[in-house]
């Protein structure tokens, strides 16, 4: 166990950090999740520009990986335009 009253604080900070990342990741995948199934071009150009929000969001602080993220981006545009 930590001996150190810093040492205390950043367990304490890793968690909420580690719990509030894996919510934010989850929340996305859901998402994406959510755009891949969607059959309606109306619906889907209004939420395409959330979840490209959202994983750049996360690409930002280094949750998912930049390439990861414009790999899903581009298949889900991809998806959209090929909606009629």
């Amino acid at each position: 166990m930590a001996n150190h009253k810093s040492a205390l604080k950043r367990i304490r900070q890793s968690e909420t950090r580690r719990l509030l990342n894996k919510y934010k990741h989850k929340t996305t995948r859901n998402s994406v999740r959510e755009l891949q199934a969607l059959t309606d071009k109306k619906s889907a150009n209004a939420l395409l520009p959330k979840v490209v929000s959202m994983l750049d969001k996360l690409t930002k602080v280094n949750i998912i990986h930049k390439n990861k993220a414009s790999n899903l981006k581009g298949k889900l545009t991809k998806h959209v335009n090929s909606l009629a």
